[in-house]
């Protein structure tokens, strides 16, 4: 394990689901109706995972559906400049590539307004999966939104179960967002209906308070989110690092203070440094010193990401994190 090295990953990091177009507003502060004009950002968890695995010099391939169309074409040459492998993408003549209007109010809370009626992504269906692809996946890594609707659920649960099959490290980070689930209470459920499946999740303070209807972040609070078959818990702690579980040994790391511009896939960041860390050396799952050195170099991968508007442009290198790393928190 090269942490302070950067020697490349040779395992593929298959990442499943999503990717859109994210359109920001230009000054910062506003609600989404204050806005008075909007950058396009491209996004979707997955697909910024992917991403920060490569900038990373790990190797990644996207699976999803783009729609046939300017943003879509756009999105799929992203990937390819970010050295992503993009064998596992389809495009749909009949339906647009999703967009979400996303903003950072002036009390600091997130807003989001999405367009996809149905969009192209919730279209993928299980005949349409590169199963090659995905059987040569070392991890296999995806979230949530893609359970919402079918035919992508039966995508999501094949390409899961596939990949399993094929004896890939599963990872979860659930990514929810309220506003594309027609409850809470649906949300929750679907999000806990392939749980049990996951080898590594990794969840948000806030989502371990939703997902377990407690306001504590503590040791027991996450415990009770702990099936027998995983191999790693994670919740990170914006700022403040993250608390990690594994069935030997558990503990906190801590994070990076940096001038923060926008969060927006902080969390991508970090669970791409974590994926390229482990995905030749999964023993590092069991070694708690070794675990805790990866932990505190996915938190700076999270922390620069946080410093620059946008996901993918904000997404780090090696390098970089090294630097921050060096200079201490």
């Amino acid at each position: 394990m090269a942490v302070n090295g950067s020697a490349p990953s040779s395992g593929l990091i298959v990442s499943f689901g999503e990717m859109l177009i994210d359109f920001v507003p230009t000054v910062s502060g506003v609600s989404l109706a204050e806005a008075p004009g909007f950058l396009k950002a491209p996004g979707g968890a997955p697909a910024n995972v992917a991403i920060a695995v490569t900038r990373l010099g790990g190797k990644s391939a996207f699976v999803g559906k783009l729609g046939d169309d300017e943003f879509g074409h756009m999105l799929a040459g992203i990937l390819k400049t970010n050295g992503v492998q993009a064998d596992g993408i389809n495009f749909d003549k009949g339906a647009r590539t999703a967009l979400a209007f996303v903003t950072l109010r002036a009390d600091g809370e997130r807003e989001f307004m999405f367009y996809r009626n149905p969009s192209a992504d919730m279209l993928l269906t299980p005949d349409e999966l590169n199963l090659d692809l995905i059987r040569s996946a070392k991890v296999f890594h995806y979230g949530s939104i893609s359970l919402i609707v079918e035919p992508c659920r039966s995508a999501h649960l094949k390409a899961m179960e596939v990949a399993k099959e094929a004896g890939a490290l599963l990872s979860y980070d659930p990514n929810l967002r309220l506003p594309l689930w027609s409850s809470g209470e649906e949300a929750r459920k679907q999000i806990k209906s392939i749980w049990n499946y996951a080898d590594v999740i990794k969840v948000s303070d806030v989502e371990l308070e939703f997902l377990t209807g407690s306001n504590k972040i503590d040791d027991e609070s996450a415990m009770s989110l702990w099936h027998p078959n995983l191999k790693l818990l994670l919740v990170t702690l914006g700022e403040k690092g993250c608390n990690y579980y594994t069935k030997k040994f558990h503990g906190s790391v801590g994070g990076f203070h940096v001038k923060t511009v926008d969060t927006t896939g902080a969390g991508d960041s970090f669970v791409g440094a974590l994926l390229t860390k482990i995905v030749d050396d999964q023993a590092i799952l069991e070694d708690e010193a070794r675990l805790k050195e990866v932990l505190r170099f996915s938190c700076a991968c999270g922390a620069i990401t946080t410093t620059k508007k946008g996901a993918i442009p904000a997404l780090p290198t090696g390098s970089e994190a090294l630097t921050l790393l060096k200079g201490g928190a």
